[in-house]
């Protein structure tokens, strides 16, 4: 039988009201909600009432995604349903490390904050964007950026679809030469040049975070946005570090995961940004996602029809 991943998304699938639905409904859920909540006041009451433009601010976007998936993977784990591996988008990936047991709920959760607000000071110091290039080759995104000043093809999302991060002037001229080309450019709700060269004090900061920090063996395996590949357990905290300052490759970070017989992928909380970007990465790949109950109890039944067609053919 094919194997289950569990993926968790980054910065830009945040809205208003996510994860209130499980929170009401789901026990686990609302435990994870109440545990961080102790830890940072309020935050259950951002994830459900925010504006638009306050979950958009690092600071807040960072703990509240966060709380959401981790809320959604409790209310999997209340139906008995765990995956083979794990990945995950950018922040997306601490929430990856945190289901494989690394370190716990609260420490993550706090390294969380300490990592969104060293990512925030970062973006402080030079204001920065990132975009979204469709229909476009990266290679040819990669040239145009070359011939710019400090903007860098980032986000190797899916065929077609490449991100771009670093000054705003540069990301505008580059967003200006790519539609010229036939391009289409999307500005992504997030407030600094993430994934770029302009990380790198945030990175610093990082990698002193997690300096004298020790890690459980991880539970599952874990697919580094750096690579690509399973994380190396020996330089578990190089990778971290490095995350925040180097593209994601997730295009082949689902590739590996088809390599290794990954065959259903589960995103774990809000939006299905990640769903829609696997299936056109891998597209006989099972897909569903978990955000609420009624998408949890979807996701429960396919999974549970996948075993059940999987055990007979056996």
């Amino acid at each position: 039988m094919g194997k289950i991943a569990f993926v968790f998304a980054g910065q830009g699938a945040q809205y208003q009201g996510m994860g209130l639905d499980l929170f009401e409904n789901s026990i686990m859920a609302r435990e994870v909600f109440e545990i961080l909540d102790q830890i940072r006041p309020d935050t259950s009451k951002q994830c459900f009432m925010a504006t638009k433009e306050e979950l958009s601010i690092t600071e807040n976007t960072q703990p509240c995604i966060f709380a959401v998936e981790m809320a959604a993977f409790k209310a999997l784990e209340e139906k008995e349903i765990k995956p083979d591996v794990v990945a995950g988008f950018s922040l997306g990936e601490i929430s990856a490390l945190t289901v494989a047991d690394l370190f716990t709920l609260e420490e993550w959760f706090e390294f969380i904050m300490k990592r969104g607000a060293a990512m925030n000071k970062a973006a402080e110091l030079k204001t920065g964007k990132m975009a979204a290039i469709l229909r476009l080759d990266s290679k040819e995104i990669e040239r145009i950026c070359s011939l710019h000043d400090q903007v860098w093809a980032v986000n190797y999302n899916c065929p077609g679809q490449t991100v771009i991060s670093g000054l705003e002037d540069s990301v505008k001229s580059v967003i200006e030469e790519c539609q010229k080309l036939g391009g289409k450019a999307i500005l992504l709700s997030v407030s600094g040049a993430f994934h770029s060269p302009l990380m790198e004090g945030a990175s610093n900061k990082i990698k002193a975070l997690l300096e004298d920090k020790t890690f459980n063996t991880p539970c599952f395996p874990i697919y580094s946005n750096v690579t690509g590949e399973i994380m190396e357990e020996d330089i578990l905290k190089q990778r971290i570090s490095q995350q925040v300052k180097s593209p994601v490759l997730w295009s082949k970070t689902i590739e590996s995961m088809r390599r290794d017989g990954v065959e259903v992928f589960v995103e774990i909380g809000p939006g299905k940004v990640l769903t829609g970007l696997i299936k056109k990465i891998y597209p006989q790949a099972i897909t569903t996602n978990v955000e609420d109950m009624a998408s949890l109890n979807q996701t429960v039944e396919i999974i549970k029809n996948y075993k059940a067609q999987n055990n007979r053919g056996q």
